[in-house]
C-alpha cells in the first residue's frame, strides 16, 4: 500500500467540513461540550486550548470560568463564526485559524486540552494525538468527547461513507472512541485516563427536519450530495432517515435522538 499523502487528504477534508454551516449542527451538541469542560474542571486563569473547536462550544464554556482559552480550527468561517460569538457573550477568547495536527503553540505551554468530537477527524491520528501531548503541561488535563465505532455515531457516520468511502488505508476516526485506539494515541503519554459512556439528545420538530437540515448544513453530507447522481442522493437521504428513525425516543412526531459517545480525560504525565 502506498504511504497516505495526509497534506491532500487535509485540504479535501477541510473543503468538506467548510461546506454547509457546521454552527447550525453544532449548537445540538453544546451539552456535550458542557459535560466535558464541567470532568475537566479547569480553574479561573488557566490557559485552555479548545482543538478543533469550531464555532467555539467547548472555548466559550470554559471562558465562562474566566480562563485564558484559545481556540484553533483549519476552516476560516467557523472561526469568525465563534469570534462573533465570543462577543455576543462578552467573554475573550483567541480564535485562530489551525490544524490540530500542528498545533501553533510551544511545547508544554497548556494546562487544558479540550477537543469535542473534533480532533478525532484528524486524519494523521499518531501526530495529532502527538500535538496534544506536546502543548499539555505534565500534570495538565486533556479532555475529549469521541463517537465510538457502536451506536449512533457509527451508523451515522457508515451511512455517508457507504456513498463517499475514505481514502484506502485511513484509520477510522472512531478509533478514538475505543480502549484501544485511545492506549494506542494518548497512553503513552497520559495517566489516569478515565472513559465514561454518556449520551446527548438532539431535538428537532421533526425527522424530516433534521434530515432537512443536516443535508444543507452538515458538511461531509452536504458534499456527498453534491457528488452523487440523483439515485444515490436520495439513497443516502433514506439511510440517513433509517438512523434518525432507530435512535429517535420521541413519539409525537417530533425528533429525540439519542446518541451515546465516549467521554475521555487524562493526566499529561
Amino acid at each position: 500500500m502506498s504511504e497516505l499523502d495526509y497534506q491532500a487528504i487535509t485540504s479535501r477534508l477541510q473543503q468538506t467540513w467548510a461546506t454547509g454551516d457546521f454552527n447550525v449542527i453544532a449548537m445540538t451538541v453544546v451539552p456535550v461540550s458542557d459535560a466535558l469542560v464541567a470532568a475537566v474542571d479547569p480553574r479561573p486563569g488557566q490557559r485552555v486550548l479548545d482543538v478543533a473547536c469550531g464555532s467555539g462550544n467547548a472555548a466559550l464554556i470554559a471562558a465562562r470560568r474566566f480562563c485564558r482559552v484559545t481556540g484553533v480550527d483549519y476552516v476560516p468561517a467557523l472561526i469568525e463564526r465563534a469570534r462573533q460569538r465570543a462577543a455576543a457573550d462578552g467573554v475573550t477568547v483567541d480564535f485562530q485559524v489551525g490544524d490540530a495536527q500542528a498545533l501553533p503553540f510551544p511545547d508544554a505551554s497548556i494546562d487544558v486540552v479540550l477537543s469535542t468530537f473534533g480532533v478525532m477527524f484528524a486524519p494523521d491520528q499518531e501526530r495529532a494525538a502527538s500535538e496534544l501531548l506536546r502543548v499539555c503541561k505534565p500534570g495538565g488535563r486533556i479532555g475529549l468527547a469521541n463517537w465510538m465505532p457502536e451506536a449512533y455515531g457509527f451508523e451515522f457516520f457508515k451511512a455517508i461513507a457507504k456513498y463517499v468511502p475514505p481514502p484506502d488505508g485511513l484509520k477510522s476516526p472512531l478509533r478514538w472512541g475505543t480502549d484501544e485506539g485511545l492506549a494506542d494515541l494518548l497512553g503513552r503519554g497520559t495517566r489516569g485516563m478515565t472513559k465514561e459512556r454518556r449520551s446527548v439528545t438532539f431535538f428537532f420538530e421533526s425527522v424530516d427536519r433534521m434530515l432537512d437540515l443536516f443535508t444543507r448544513y452538515f458538511g461531509p453530507i452536504v458534499r456527498a450530495l453534491q457528488m452523487l447522481d440523483p439515485a444515490s442522493q436520495q439513497a443516502l437521504r433514506q439511510d440517513l432517515v433509517v438512523v434518525f428513525k432507530k435512535y429517535n425516543r420521541a413519539t409525537d412526531g417530533t425528533a429525540a435522538i439519542d446518541a451515546e459517545y465516549l467521554q475521555v480525560v487524562a493526566t499529561r504525565s
